[in-house]
C-alpha cells in the first residue's frame, strides 16, 4: 500500500515543524512548498538527513512548484504574512487574501481530492476564502484554531491544579481572536466540573489568558509568533483524517444551521475521520456561553465582510 501524501503550503517555522512531526509520526510522504527558492529545499534536505536517526523512511521533498503536490491526501496551508506593527487588519487581509487565492488555485488544480487544513491568519477569513476559491465541499476545508486554543486552556488549567494535561478536558468555541469562548460548562478535570475545583475569579483570569495566549508568545519572542503548538494542533487534525480516527476536535468548521448559524466558519466541535469534517457536534451551552458565541460569530461576520470589501477593490 502506497504511503499517504501530505502537502505543506508554506515552509516557514510552522511548515518546517509540520514536516518534522508528519515524518516522525510516520503519517506519510511530505512535500514542502514555498515561493522562496531554496527555503523548502533546504529544510527538506535537513529533515531527510535525520531519517536514519528518527527511523522514518518516508520521502520529503522541497519545491517551488505546485505541480509537486499532485495527488496529496492532505494539504495544510500556513502561507501568509504575520501581522506587523502598524499594519491594519485590512492591510493584512489585502496581502494574505492574494496569497490565499494563489494557494487555493494551486490546490484546486493539483490536489483536487485533498482535505485542506488552513492555519493562515486572519484564520476565519482565510479559511472562508480558501473554501470559496477551491470550490471544495464544506467537509474538505477546515480551519485550525479550536484545537490550539483548547490546548492552551487545558495547559493553563493543568498547571493551576498541578495535574496531568490528560486529566483535563476542555473546548474553546468561536472565532480565532480575543473573543474566543472557553466553554467552562464543558470543562472537566478527572470527571469533576472545573467550577468545583477553581474559583470563579481565578477561572476568569485563566480564560482571559487563553484568549490572549497567542499575543503573550508574540510579546516574548518579539520577532515572531507561535509555531510549535499550532503545528502540533494541525497535525492532530491531519492524523484524525489520515487514520480515520473519528476524533472529536474543536475546529473552524463551515456551519449550515448548527448552533443557529448558516454559511459561516466558526470554531465548534466536529468529528474528523476519512470523510473529513464528518459531523458538527452540538453540545448544550449556558445562556451566557451562547451569548458569548453569538458575539464572537458577529465579529467573524464583520471580518468576512471586510474581506469582501478588500476583494471588491
Amino acid at each position: 500500500m502506497a504511503r499517504k501524501k501530505i502537502a505543506l503550503i508554506g515552509a516557514g517555522n510552522i511548515g518546517g515543524t509540520l514536516a518534522h512531526l508528519a515524518l516522525i509520526r510516520h503519517l506519510g510522504d511530505v512535500v514542502l512548498f514555498d515561493v522562496v527558492d531554496g527555503l523548502p529545499q533546504g529544510k527538506a534536505l535537513d529533515l531527510f538527513e535525520g531519517g536514519p536517526i528518527e527511523g522514518f523512511d518516508a520521502s520529503i521533498k522541497g519545491t517551488n512548484s505546485y505541480a509537486d503536490i499532485a495527488g496529496a491526501d492532505v494539504c495544510i496551508v500556513t502561507a501568509g504574512l504575520a501581522r506587523k506593527p502598524g499594519m491594519s487588519r485590512d492591510d493584512l487581509l489585502a496581502t494574505n487574501s492574494k496569497i490565499m487565492k494563489s494557494v487555493a488555485e494551486g490546490i484546486r488544480t493539483h490536489a483536487p481530492d485533498s482535505f485542506v487544513i488552513v492555519i493562515s491568519n486572519p484564520l476565519d477569513a482565510m479559511v472562508t476564502l480558501c473554501k470559496r476559491e477551491t470550490g471544495f465541499p464544506k467537509n474538505r476545508v477546515v480551519g485550525m484554531a479550536g484545537v490550539l486554543d483548547s490546548a492552551r486552556y487545558r495547559s493553563f488549567i493543568a498547571a493551576e491544579l498541578g495535574v496531568s494535561v490528560h486529566s483535563v478536558h476542555a473546548m474553546v468555541f468561536g472565532g480565532h481572536g480575543d473573543d474566543m469562548v472557553p466553554v467552562r460548562s464543558a470543562c472537566t478535570v478527572g470527571g469533576a466540573p472545573i467550577a468545583t475545583l477553581i474559583s470563579d475569579k481565578r477561572l476568569s483570569e485563566i480564560e482571559e489568558r487563553t484568549r490572549k495566549a497567542g499575543g503573550e508568545i508574540v510579546a516574548l519572542l518579539k520577532t515572531g509568533s507561535a509555531y510549535y503548538s499550532p503545528a502540533t494542533a494541525a497535525i492532530q487534525m491531519a492524523e484524525a483524517f489520515l487514520l480515520d480516527k473519528k476524533e472529536i476536535l474543536p475546529c473552524a468548521a463551515y456551519l449550515d444551521g448548527e448552533y443557529g448559524f448558516k454559511g459561516l466558519y466558526l470554531g465548534v466541535p466536529v468529528i474528523i475521520g476519512a470523510g473529513g469534517v464528518e459531523k458538527v457536534i452540538e453540545i448544550p451551552l449556558s445562556a451566557d456561553e451562547k451569548k458569548q458565541v453569538d458575539v464572537s460569530a458577529s465579529h467573524v461576520s464583520e471580518l468576512v465582510s471586510a474581506l469582501d470589501k478588500v476583494l471588491a477593490g
